[in-house]
């Protein structure tokens, strides 16, 4: 593990040290749920930049505050056409994707 000044350690070497490696089955792991935290608070900004509760961004998309406010605590997966369909009626927004290969 590569130290920094004042002895810190970089926060890539911390990953490698707490996860593993990329590619490793707990790295990925971790990847994928830190992903899914990223994209709830994502709509959690997005809902407060709009000056949207819960329970009004649920209604615009047809779905339930209980819903969006697990999607906002990373406590549930969410689907694609989910996904979509609050970022185009909840937020008047559309949602681009990219794959990194």
């Amino acid at each position: 593990m590569k130290k920094t000044s004042k002895n810190l350690t970089s926060f890539a070497d911390h990953l490698d040290e707490q996860y593993g490696k990329p590619g490793t089955t707990k790295r990925e792991q971790f990847e994928q749920e830190f992903e899914a935290f990223k994209l709830g608070v994502m709509i959690q900004e997005l809902r407060k930049e709009q000056g949207l509760t819960q329970e009004q961004l649920a209604e615009k998309c047809g779905t339930t505050k209980t819903y969006i406010s697990r999607i906002e605590n990373n406590a549930s997966d969410i689907r694609l056409s989910t996904l979509m369909r609050i970022i185009r009626e909840g937020f008047g927004k559309h949602l681009r994707l990219s794959v990194e290969v």
